[in-house]
Order: C-alpha cells, then sequence, then structure tokens
C-alpha cells in the first residue's frame, strides 16, 4: 500500500472554496480505486495550510489514477474549479508506506 500525503498552501479567504474542492475529489479517488482518508483543513495555527490523504494499493496504481484522472470529465471540472476560485496557491506531493501491528 502507498499513501499520498498532500500539503497544500491555500488563500485562507477562500477556505469555503478549498473544501468544496475537496469535496468532490474524496469520491473521484475512491472511484479510481483508492480510498481517500479526508481532508484537514485548519483550525489552530497557520491558517494556510490544510492537508489531504489517501491511499492506493501500489504506486502502479497510483501512478494509473493519475494518467485517468487527466481524461475523466469529473476530474477536469475539479482542476478547473481549483484554477478558477484560484483557492489553492501551491501543493506539495509525497509517498508513505505504513508500518502496522506485527499481530
Amino acid at each position: 500500500m502507498i499513501t499520498c500525503y498532500l500539503r497544500y498552501v491555500i488563500d485562507p479567504f477562500k477556505l469555503k472554496e478549498f473544501e468544496h474542492y475537496g469535496k468532490l475529489w474524496i469520491p473521484l479517488v475512491e472511484k479510481f480505486g483508492g480510498t481517500h482518508h479526508g481532508y484537514f483543513l485548519p483550525g489552530e495555527g497557520a491558517n494556510d495550510i490544510a492537508l489531504a490523504l489517501f491511499s492506493f494499493p501500489g504506486l502502479a496504481e497510483y501512478e494509473r489514477y493519475r494518467q485517468q484522472s487527466f481524461d475523466d470529465p469529473e476530474c477536469r471540472a475539479a482542476f478547473r474549479y481549483a484554477e478558477e476560485t484560484r483557492c489553492i496557491v501551491s501543493y506539495e506531493r509525497s509517498f508513505f508506506r505504513p508500518v502496522f501491528n506485527a499481530e
């Protein structure tokens, strides 16, 4: 399993738009075989940082999702929404593998 960690720098005055963007992507990741663990919006501390976590069985499945998302009309609409609202300033993506209890 591979988990994608996305760290967003968002426009704090467009939090509502970013939250809508996140709600668009949760079912889209799941549509392509991933498991979405949610978006995490600013609470205490920095008001311009948000996170998202989602997993795929492996990196190959994630890469397939990424390629297919560029051709999917719903995904393209979500990308367009972020561009039009300018709610995302920047983002970085990292990948992690989980370690579970050996029991």
